[in-house]
Formats: C-alpha cells, structure tokens, sequence
C-alpha cells in the first residue's frame, strides 16, 4: 500500500503534542484515544485491526487485530481521512510528560521495532505488527515482554518517550546496558538481549532489578528517561504510604497534626 506523504509540527515541552497535516484525500492512523482535535473536514473512522490490511479482507482485518491483541493494545485503531478541499490538521497528544520522536522509516531502512506502548500515530499505509524476541531469556526475564511492535513501510511514525529522550547511533560490536523499561526503540539491525545483573545483593537490593538489557550495534537505538512503568510503581508506592499514614489528616504538611486540633475543640 502508498504510504501517505504527511506534513507535521510538535508544540509543547513536557506534554507534547503533534500536529499532522493532511492534504484532501490524505490520512492517518492513530492509537486508541490519543487524538487531541481534528479540523472540520476531516472524517474518523474507527476499525478492526491496525489500519494496514482493510483492503485485504476479513482474513487480513482477523491477522492485524490479532497482532495488536498480543502486544496488549486495542483490538481497533482510528483513521483520519482528510474529505475536505484543502488542507486540514489533526492532532495526537502523548499520554504522559516526554517527547514525542517522529521517525521518517524511509530514512531507517523501512522497519522500527518499538516498545509496546509507545506507538502514537503514522501516516496511512504504515504497517503495524508484531515482533517477537527469539531469545529466551528476554521472553522470561525482559521486564517489557518479549512481544514488541513493528512498524514497516516507508512513511513517518511518532512514538513517544518517557521523560527526557535519548537518540543514540551504535557503531557495530558497540554495546549499552540498559534498564528494560527505558528501550523505546531501535532498529533491526540492533541485536537486543537480557543480562543478569551479575551480583546476588546488588540484584536485590540495588532497586535495578535481576536483569538488564543489552543493546548492540549496529543501528540506532532510542531511550526514555522516565518509563511508564516506573513512573506507574511511584505513584503505587506514593498511595500505599499515604493510606498506611492513618487517614487524610496524617497527610497534610503539618503531619498528625489534624484541623481539629488547629481550630480547638470545644469539648
């Protein structure tokens, strides 16, 4: 299938969002509820799959849910026809503070492997499926899983990091060790592997976990400062403090000290 050529513009710092450009008769595909707004003239369609095989029948429609369903996305994706007679813009906004990375896979060799959540939106034809890890040890220890996205074709994609984002080229042999949650993406061409952490205390009480990744060159790789997951565990933690801190009058700045207490009691 063409892929559609897609003009774009990010705004924001923390919380980015994109802005695509689509010329009549134009479209995109987007994740399951990122869409930020459209302009009139633009028609969202929602449908079964991952927006690549609608045109190969019931059979392909089946192959590209059943791909989104094992990376643990929406059985569905939205697409975005421009049916106006000039030009008009949708925009897709990440879920959490980062950075949003456009990818041009015409400039990347045609292929993205990226982390099951970070896919945001990608000009119409972008095929999305499924990669899977074929080492065992990052299928049992990757922390991620070992099913990831892939993106295919020759037009632009945006994913989105956590936090701060860092690009990186790897020259061949070169090699990063690396928290699995923070890998957003990498080429193809980069091998991805677990490795125990080595020391039995540092595993567990080092707070980096068992394992790490491996990432070797060739290829660019791409990293996010602050995961989803990891941001998901604080939050966690924050809660169970809180209600272990014996009610809502324990949580305020001033500690145990309760209002009653500020305004006296008149008994």
């Amino acid at each position: 299938m063409a892929m559609d050529v897609v003009d774009y513009e990010i705004f924001g710092n923390e919380m980015q969002y994109v802005e695509v450009e689509l010329d009549p008769g134009e479209a995109a595909v987007g994740e399951a509820g990122v869409m930020m707004y459209m302009q009139d003239g633009i028609q969202m369609d929602t449908i079964f799959g991952d927006g690549s095989a609608q045109q190969s029948g019931l059979f392909g429609k089946l192959l590209g849910a059943g791909k989104r369903l094992l990376t643990g996305e929406s059985l569905f994706t939205t697409i975005y026809h421009n049916e106006g007679s000039g030009k008009r813009r949708v925009a897709f906004a990440a879920p959490y503070p980062g950075k949003i990375v456009p990818v041009d896979l015409s400039t990347i060799g045609g292929t993205l492997i990226c982390q099951k959540d970070s896919f945001l939106a990608a000009a119409k034809g972008v095929s999305l499926g499924i990669a899977f890890q074929k080492k065992i040890g990052v299928g049992l220890f990757g922390g991620e899983g070992f099913i990831m996205q892939k993106l295919d074709g020759d037009g632009m994609a945006f994913i989105h990091a956590g936090g701060t984002l860092l690009e990186k080229t790897l020259a061949p042999g070169e090699t990063l060790r690396v928290d699995t949650g923070c890998v957003v993406a990498f080429q193809p061409s980069v091998d991805f592997d677990i490795q125990y952490a080595g020391k039995i205390k540092t595993a567990l009480f080092g707070g980096e976990g068992l394992f790490f990744a491996t990432l070797t060159g060739p290829g660019k790789v791409w990293l996010q400062s602050l995961p989803l997951s990891r941001m998901a565990d604080r939050i966690v933690m924050a809660s169970r403090v809180v209600q272990g801190g014996g009610g809502k009058e324990s949580t305020s700045l001033l500690g145990g000290i309760g209002l009653g207490s500020l305004l006296g009691d008149d008994d």
